[in-house]
């Protein structure tokens, strides 16, 4: 018993010393990040092969400090991590790691890994979409620094056949016509949603949301529709790069294949395809999307 009694006292040191230690990792960790690598940010073509001197020191003009040390500590201290895979997460990784400017990323879902996105786009603007108010105030509550907007679906996962069967006669569904604000006709369109999400221009869009595994479930059918008009409407220069999960349930491969292309589609790992689509000039003409 005495013996138990004196290790005591070395256990909480030792755990006291354990948790120093994670922070100073943390902490070093992040400052690595900040000297070392400021490729993390969206792309700005270089002239001639060679980076602008503005863009060699980008690094200078933010500072991701805050929201990287934040993911850093807590996915260090907790047991859940996302869903994506790390061959998955590493994809979306590149492309934020190949860029040159902070990006607009659009995120279709709010859950564990969402800090973790905001943290890969430091000083840009990460938006995310989510259908569930009350899981929305659940995890602002731990993570107030994320931006997020409820979104009401019309669709259901039940529906999937039928509504790609009625996008097809539907002239505000086809290219020539689409549209997403106010678009009530077309039932895969995102009529409603914020201001911001219709007048940003976005450079990464993920697709790891709403729900799809059940029949009542609203499915990503208008999510993959209504990002495909977003892309093919791009009016800067570039290519908008999505990112859509689950790809081995049958309503996203179908729905991809539809409206966000094969010819588009660069890469994929696991359950993750990538595609990057570029803004569309003849539109008033294509009978299709792809």
């Amino acid at each position: 018993m005495r013996n138990n009694r004196n290790s005591l006292p070395e256990r909480r040191w030792f755990l006291g010393l354990a948790i120093v230690g994670l922070v100073g990792a943390a902490v070093f960790i992040v400052v690595m990040i900040l000297t070392s690598d400021s490729s993390l940010i969206c792309p700005t073509e270089p002239i001639y092969g060679e980076m602008p001197k503005a863009q060699a020191r980008v690094q200078e003009d933010y500072n991701p400090t805050t929201i990287q040390l934040k993911a850093i500590l807590h996915y260090a201290t907790s047991r859940i991590v996302p869903q994506q895979s790390l061959a998955e997460i590493k994809i979306s990784f590149d492309v934020l790691k190949s860029m040159g400017r902070p990006c607009n990323f659009l995120v279709f879902g709010l859950g564990h890994d969402s800090l973790m996105w905001a943290s890969l786009n430091p000083g840009g603007t990460t938006l995310f979409l989510e259908e569930d108010p009350k899981w929305v105030q659940t995890v602002l509550k731990d993570a107030p620094s994320l931006r997020a907007h409820t979104v009401r679906y019309r669709t259901r996962l039940r529906d999937a056949d039928q509504l790609l069967l009625s996008s097809r006669s539907e002239p505000t569904c086809g290219p020539a016509g689409a549209h997403l604000r106010d678009n009530v006709e077309c039932e895969l369109a995102l009529h409603n949603l914020p201001d911001q999400v219709y007048e940003t221009e976005w450079d990464l869009v993920m697709i790891d949301a709403p729900r799809g595994y059940f029949p009542d479930a609203p499915g990503r059918m208008a999510a993959v529709y209504s990002v495909a008009v977003m892309a093919r409407g791009r009016k800067g220069s570039g290519v908008t790069h999505v990112f859509l999960h689950d790809v081995d349930r049958r309503v996203e491969k179908v729905y991809a294949e539809e409206f966000l292309c094969r010819k588009y589609l660069v890469r994929g790992v696991g359950r993750l395809w990538h595609f990057q689509i570029p803004p569309s000039n003849d539109s008033h003409t294509s009978q299709s999307f792809c």
